[in-house]
């Protein structure tokens, strides 16, 4: 069965011609134009990737990322958007999405980056079926929730691999490009502010006060480290 992907875009054009993409990748769409039908759709249906623009009619594609996570909706989200500020991306990252890429997009490495972001979320489902336990924190890897003193903690599809990989390895220092391979992989470009974004949204959940983290802590000039 093919992967699904669901494309949110007012514009019919663009949605055509990100059909017509995702069609040469051998995965199915469907379309949303506006971001309330996203997300009722969302209520009823499953897809394995959400494309997103951020200019919609009724509602910015933030706004829908924004709702998605905040009702547990963990599918990856790459935004495809004709804003192409830092701001927006960094932004558009902190809120909920996995990738951020511009239009005019090349299709080649539209499909590419889907493909991987699709493939990566599955590997992280099968990573096991048993819970994880770290100090506070319970990982269930098979339902891909996560709780601090039983208190679930909903987190995207990129802040679990993060925190997947410093559950697994808490006290280890983590360097910035060792983050990168793991969470990322070599077929997505990331620079170091992405990165920065995940570990203060991680911060921002699981600690007391991320101004002065003790769980994720800064290992200066090397990197990261999990403290459970």
């Amino acid at each position: 069965m093919s992967d699904k992907v669901l494309i949110v875009d007012d514009d019919p054009a663009v949605c055509k011609l990100l059909e017509k993409v995702m069609h040469s990748n051998d995965l199915e769409t469907s379309v949303a134009d506006s971001g309330l039908t996203a997300l009722n759709q969302l209520k009823n249906h499953t897809y394995d990737m959400i494309l997103m623009d951020v200019m919609l009619g009724d509602m910015e594609g933030f706004e829908v990322i924004k709702r998605l996570r905040s009702q547990g909706i963990q599918t990856p989200v790459m935004i495809v958007s004709g804003r192409n500020e830092d701001y927006d991306s960094l932004y558009g990252l902190s809120v909920g999405a996995d990738d951020y890429i511009t239009k005019p997009f090349r299709p080649l490495v539209l499909g590419a980056k889907v493909k991987a972001l699709i493939r990566r979320n599955k590997n992280q489902v099968l990573y096991s079926s048993d819970v994880l336990e770290c100090g506070s924190f319970t990982y269930n890897t098979s339902t891909m929730r996560f709780y601090k003193n039983g208190e679930e903690i909903v987190l995207s599809s990129k802040e679990s691999s993060l925190m997947l990989l410093f559950l697994k390895h808490p006290g280890q220092v983590f360097t910035k490009d060792m983050i990168y391979d793991h969470v990322w992989g070599n077929s997505v470009a990331v620079d170091d502010n992405a990165i920065m974004v995940y570990i203060n949204r991680l911060r921002g959940k699981i600690e007391e006060n991320r101004q002065k983290p003790v769980r994720i802590v800064t290992v200066r000039g090397l990197g990261y480290r999990f403290i459970p």
